[in-house]
């Protein structure tokens, strides 16, 4: 093998990416190519990434294990967790919404997944309201708080950054560690991780075409950035 290739393979797993709002084939498999961590399948009907359960189980069947597949959901119910995992296999559960301490418990106790928390961030008090959830996740997810009428008026995936410097060396982090989301893309990752010092990112609108429409390119490149930051 080249040495660039293998340089460019080590470099990869530096930073861990999560591709996140997967909804057909030639992206995940941009994004298994290109070294993802993780792979977000979202189960929310308002957002344009939201999947059946069929369409979910098709490509979350497809990752290999040492890539984790992780659920996103809204403030899901006891029965809409349970009617997912009798159909889909998921390895972690992120919640997006307005989760409490004592409900992340209950899905942990409910489920037996792993949890990712989102923490949603527009000044610095928000960064605060991270710590109460530390032991209780597995990782905690850094968003924007998207103003009301602002972006795509979803809960995640608005394309929306937040001031970044806000989180260096103020992330708590969860059990295994804690994630950069929020406006994401190629040409603002190499700063984004030089700021908050991010080992982990997620992102979702900026790889895609249109809302909802992964382009695959955009994926390969994304990572590739990510990797070498």
């Amino acid at each position: 093998m080249p040495w660039r290739v293998c340089l460019e393979a080590i470099l990869i797993v530096l930073v861990s990416v999560k591709i996140c709002g997967i909804t057909d084939r030639p992206a995940l498999e941009a994004a298994l190519d290109g070294g993802a961590r993780f792979i977000g399948l979202v189960f929310y009907p308002p957002s344009p990434r939201s999947l059946s359960h069929d369409a979910a189980a098709t490509l979350a069947n497809l990752v290999p294990a040492k890539v984790g597949r992780v659920g996103v959901f809204v403030d899901p119910r006891d029965d809409e967790l349970s009617a997912t995992l009798a159909r889909v296999p998921l390895d972690l559960i992120q919640l997006h919404g307005n989760e409490s301490v004592g409900r992340l418990d209950a899905i942990r106790a409910l489920t037996g997944k792993r949890l990712i928390k989102t923490i949603k961030v527009a000044r610095a008090d928000d960064v605060t309201t991270a710590a109460p959830f530390a032991a209780h996740a597995d990782w905690l997810l850094y968003d924007a708080k998207v103003p009301s009428g602002q972006g795509l008026g979803l809960p995640g995936g608005n394309a929306i950054a937040f001031d970044w410097t806000l989180l260096s060396g103020r992330a708590a982090k969860g059990r295994e560690g804690w994630i950069l989301s929020g406006g994401l893309s190629v040409a603002n990752i190499n700063e984004a991780i030089r700021i908050t010092g991010a080992g982990a990112v997620d992102v979702s609108s900026g790889v895609e075409s249109a809302p909802g429409r992964k382009d695959p390119g955009a994926i390969r490149a994304f990572l590739k950035a990510a990797g070498a930051a």
